[in-house]
């Protein structure tokens, strides 16, 4: 079985190549050209990014027909496919996979799944799939299905921004909310939801006491059970840190680690963003 994802799944080039996962493009629209998100480093984007306001670039997902000549290709080496995607609450990327699957038949057998999130709460339910199917004896499709259906349930993605600015210039939000957020300096924590959209959980006037917020309703969720972070961010290095201290306070970490967000997200939060993705480790263990 091969594993297909996009890259909104927030994972590092060497982790898709040892863990063999075939990613479609999201792509970055420039007024001089686009650029897949993937061929562009996460500091160079935002520099581009800040170069350019107050324009901001768009952001496209693959095409049907990009789909489909990607199937065919890694249906060449006879094995099936799981596709596994952003939430279709968020993007309409596993649309487009679900056409492609269909012009790709019969060559392509494919099987496709809503991770009904994104970044790293996309990240943990692709590295499930990915360390099962290497062990094809042990798991089935339908086991496999089942353990991401558990994570999908479980993870939680939560995060704060510095501004509404880019939500707001991006069309994700509206102008006038952004306008009286950004005179009132306040600083929303937003998650997924489980219906894969965005929810508000608070607004605070700081950065502080939104991570505060992050770490409080994260502890409310999992308590003292044992649970992998993923601290993730845009060019907030400093930020990050402090929210991994405050989550190492409130949480029983059994894995910790802080990452950058792909630039095709970057492009809707800029770089002040900082939030985790987390989930219970007992469902990211006993796959390899």
């Amino acid at each position: 079985m091969k594993i297909v994802t996009d890259c909104a799944a927030d994972m590092p080039a060497d982790e898709l190549d040892k863990l063999g996962i075939v990613q479609a493009p999201l792509f970055i629209q420039f007024p001089e050209g686009e650029v897949n998100s993937a061929d562009i480093s996460a500091d160079a984007f935002y520099d581009r990014l800040e170069a350019m306001r107050p324009q901001i670039p768009t952001t496209a997902m693959p095409s049907t027909g990009l789909f489909a000549e990607l199937y065919r290709k890694v249906a060449k080496a006879g094995e099936k496919i799981l596709s596994i995607h952003i939430s279709s609450g968020l993007s309409g990327t596993i649309n487009a996979a679900r056409e492609g699957g269909e012009q790709a038949k019969p060559e392509a057998d494919v099987t496709f799944w809503d991770t009904l999130t994104l970044s790293g709460g996309e990240r943990f339910q692709v590295m499930a799939a990915a360390l099962a199917a290497k062990r094809k004896a042990s798991w089935t499709m339908e086991a496999i299905k089942e353990r991401m259906e558990k994570i999908r349930e479980k993870t939680e993605v939560i995060y704060t921004l510095d501004t509404l600015e880019y939500l707001a210039r991006g069309g994700r939000i509206g102008r006038v909310k952004a306008i009286a957020g950004a005179l009132l300096n306040l600083k929303p924590v937003i998650r997924v939801d489980t219906d894969g959209k965005y929810s508000t959980v608070k607004t605070e006037r700081t950065l502080g006491k939104s991570m505060t917020v992050i770490a409080e309703h994260l502890y409310e969720k999992y308590a003292r059970t044992p649970v992998w972070v993923t601290v993730l961010h845009g060019r907030f290095a400093d930020k990050a840190d402090a929210l991994a201290e405050e989550l190492k306070n409130k949480l029983n970490i059994a894995k910790l680690e802080v990452m950058r967000i792909s630039p095709v997200l970057g492009v809707h939060t800029g770089p002040g963003i900082v939030g985790a993705a987390v989930v219970p480790m007992e469902l990211m263990e006993g796959l390899a």
